[in-house]
């Protein structure tokens, strides 16, 4: 049989098409990957507020503002001098209202600090008259002179202050702060010894009763803490505390002077502490579910 061209163009397409119809038949399906679908719950940031304990020491360079007190001729005589610096510890309880607002109360002990002082006035002297002995008719009595006393006493102190707080933001672990408190001062003076030796009738060693009394007080403070972990943080700071005047030492029947009122104490502090925070959350950290392979199908 003669094979012409037109029957070698329909059998060469004929066996085109059925070669490619078994190489469509032979292969898979298209692979399709399905991305796993990774649920992860929204942040929830650690709670702000809760309560803590605190616990601090300072050093006290304190300031006597002076002392009136009264003589045989009214309330004229004025009592000059120095406090020296002192220690003191203490502790309190507070709050945390949010991650810039705190609270708390604290309650702190001045160990003692010693008074140095002296006072100046009028005392009175027998003059010998011009025969220099006393006990002669040329004697003159109750000549006024002026005298000076050297004065020594002690001051010890309990502080009682409600404190607030603006924490001014965190940056590496260290947060900033300005507080201020109010309250009062258990103020406890100790006997005020009064020493006179200027050759006049005065002179000698007189013991004048201190007071101990609760007295108006306040605070401002600024300073830095450090988050040592979640719970605990470290403070150093600064606080000027004042203590308003009130009586400070008695009448005294043989000199015939007192009672005395001191004009306040001033009190530079530099503290240092400790706070504790109860139950806070620890810092929250996304959930992020363990990798699971694709699947392919």
């Amino acid at each position: 049989m003669k094979l012409t061209a037109k029957m070698l163009l329909t059998g060469t397409a004929l066996a085109a098409a059925l070669t490619g119809h078994a190489i469509a038949a032979d292969l898979s399906p298209p692979v399709v990957i399905e991305t796993p679908v990774i649920d992860v719950p929204e942040h929830v940031p650690a709670k702000a507020g809760g309560w803590y304990i605190r616990g601090d020491v300072s050093y006290n360079i304190n300031r006597f503002k002076g002392a009136d007190y009264m003589t045989s001729t009214g309330f004229d005589g004025y009592l000059s001098g120095d406090l020296k610096d002192n220690y003191s510890i203490g502790g309190g309880v507070g709050y945390h209202f949010n991650h810039n607002l705190r609270a708390d109360v604290t309650l702190d002990y001045d160990f003692k600090s010693d008074f140095h002082g002296s006072s100046s006035g009028t005392c009175t002297y027998t003059d010998p008259g011009p025969d220099g002995i006393l006990g002669t008719g040329d004697d003159v009595p109750n000549t006024s002179i002026d005298c000076t006393s050297s004065d020594t006493s002690g001051f010890k102190a309990w502080t009682l202050l409600a404190n607030a707080y603006v924490d001014l933001g965190t940056y590496n672990k260290f947060t900033p702060y300005v507080g201020a408190g109010i309250g009062g001062a258990k103020v406890s003076w100790h006997s005020l010894v009064n020493n006179i030796n200027g050759g006049t009738d005065q002179d000698g060693s007189y013991t004048h009763a201190g007071y101990h009394e609760w007295r108006f007080a306040y605070a401002l403070m600024a300073g830095v803490s450090y988050e040592v972990s979640h719970n605990l943080a470290l403070d150093l700071g600064y606080r000027f505390r004042k203590i308003h005047g009130e009586k400070m030492f008695g009448y005294e029947a043989t000199s015939g002077t007192g009672v005395g009122v001191d004009d306040g104490i001033e009190s530079h502090q530099f503290r240092a502490g400790l706070r504790y925070k109860f139950g806070g959350a620890k810092k929250h950290v996304a959930y992020v579910p363990p990798y699971t392979p694709p699947v392919y199908k």
